[in-house]
Order: structure tokens, then sequence, then C-alpha cells
């Protein structure tokens, strides 16, 4: 029997998509052509290898023991092909994330990413709105959110931490009571998942029905108001740690009470993770955010 070669291949594209359609597309032929592919493979297998999931497609279980034989097998004949052709092949990763976080966290990092993987083309994504993994072209998201989203891989970014903060010529470091922050212009982030009415009940003190205040819808906006002087801020370590490394911001209130919450978290489809690009964005993150944790242990900010 003469081994089905663009069979599989198809198969392989179709597999690590999640649908017919974004692979039609990679591969720059019709669905049709694709599903026809695939029934071809699988009528020389005598098994079926995906089944229709709503608008995209899952593995059976012959598929999926069938792709984690064939995959790495597959990725080493591309890159060997590409090699061959005199040039490197450039891989294309779509990350979305919220503009906050792209902004103070990941971009400060990416450059150790893409030193290590010169062949990766990345494409960051900043805004809150969800992906539709259905419809967009994402390979990764970052969310924020409560972490419950049935049906898609979720997972942590990390355990942050959320701080009064200011400019030191705003107040110096330690110099307030919790309930001095009353007589004082508070910066809020309305969308953060840490509010002030919920901080000062921890640090034993009754909020006002009104106090003086500035409203964001961004977190980054909000740090960077406080970095200017404009007032205290309730922010994360994980949004401010440039600022809070360099001085510009720092803890007004001596021993303040530590509220430690998970507001961002890694999201995509399961199949997404049979990428080899979806893998090396994930090592790399995993990697950085066991070096920010030794970084900003629990309660860095209450000594």
């Amino acid at each position: 029997m003469q081994l089905p070669i663009k069979s599989i291949l198809v198969f392989h594209a179709a597999a690590r998509a999640g649908s017919i359609s974004r692979a039609a597309e990679e591969l720059r032929v019709t669905p049709s052509a694709v599903s026809q592919q695939i029934q071809l493979l699988e009528g020389q297998l005598g098994v079926t290898l995906l089944a229709k999931a709503g608008r995209g497609i899952v593995l059976t279980e012959a598929g999926e023991r069938y792709f984690s034989m064939i995959a790495d097998q597959i990725e080493r004949i591309e890159d060997a092909t590409g090699t061959i052709r005199g040039f490197r092949s450039v891989t294309t990763l779509t990350v979305r994330a919220t503009p906050t976080l792209s902004n103070k966290w990941l971009l400060p990092r990416l450059s150790t990413l893409l030193d290590k993987h010169p062949d990766l083309e990345l494409r960051l994504d900043g805004t809150n709105e969800p992906t539709d993994f259905n419809q967009e072209a994402v390979d990764i998201e970052i969310r924020h959110g409560d972490g419950r989203w049935p049906g898609l891989f979720v997972e942590g970014v990390a355990d942050e931490q959320f701080y009064p903060v200011c400019s030191p010529d705003y107040a110096p470091a330690g110099s307030l009571k919790p309930e001095d922050l009353l007589d004082h212009r508070l910066i809020h982030s309305a969308k953060s998942q840490a509010q002030w009415n919920g901080w000062f009940p921890l640090a034993g003190v009754a909020p006002k029905e009104r106090w003086r205040r500035i409203l964001f819808d961004r977190s980054h906006m909000a740090i960077d108001a406080a970095v200017r002087s404009m007032g205290i801020a309730l922010e994360s370590t994980l949004m401010m740690g440039d600022e809070i490394e360099s001085g510009r911001l720092v803890c007004p209130v001596a021993s303040p009470p530590v509220v430690q919450i998970t507001t961002q978290w890694i999201v995509c489809p399961r199949d997404h993770l049979r990428q080899k690009k979806v893998r090396i964005f994930l090592d790399w993150l995993r990697l950085e955010r066991e070096t920010w944790q030794t970084t900003y242990p629990l309660g860095s900010l209450s000594r």
C-alpha cells in the first residue's frame, strides 16, 4: 500500500488547528478538500480519526493516539524542509492579553523569549475582549477574570498581591496608618478585582460613604497616575514591578493587610496545546512566573 503522505499532512493540520476551515486556510485549499483527504486516510486506516464538535472538530481516541505518534515526526520534516531550502522557517504565534499585562509584565520580558527562539514571530494583541477561538486566529490568550471558562484549558498566571501604592513624593513608605488613607485622594481601577471598599474592612477601617477619588478603566493608567503623585492606588505587584523596583512607587501604609488574588489566566482550546509554538510560549511563561514569584513572595511589601 502506498503511504498516503498528503492525507497524513492534511490530518495533522486539521488536528493541530482544531478546525477543518482553519486547516483549509493554512493549506490554501477548500474545506471540502481537507475533509476528502481525511476520509481517504480514515478509509485506509479503517478507523475514525475526527468527529464534529459544534463548529469545530475533536479527535477520537484513535485520532488522539495517531496524532501523538506522528506530530513530532511531521514537525521534524517541516524543519528539515526549511533547512534544505536554505532558510529557517518563521512561525507566527498570536497572543492576546489585557493591555495592562501586555505593557507592564509581558513586554519587558519578551526579549528572553525571542532571543531564545529567533524563528518565532510574535504578534501581541493587547485587548480586554475575550477571544472567540472558533472565529479568531489567536493561539493563546491571557485573560482577566475569575478563571471559570468551561471547555478551555485554564491556568493561573500568578497569585497577585494588591497593596496601596503612591509616589514617595506624595507620601513616604510606611508613613501612614490605614485610616489616614480616608483623607487622601484614592485612585480606582474600575475593572480591578481588588477595590478600596473591600480593602478598608480588611485593614479594620470603616470606609466613608464618599471620598476623594479618581477612576480609570485600565490598571496601567491607575499605576501611572500614582507615579505622578495624583493620589494612592490599590494595585497588583504583577503589574507594577518596574515601578516598585525603581522606587517610583512605595507602599505608604505600615503593615498593610495582604490581599492575594489570581486575576490573570492563561486560556486556549486544549487542542492548541499540541502546537509546538504554544508549548514554547507556555514553557517560557511558566519560567518567567517562577522568577517573578521569587522576587515578590507573599507579604513582600508588608514588611
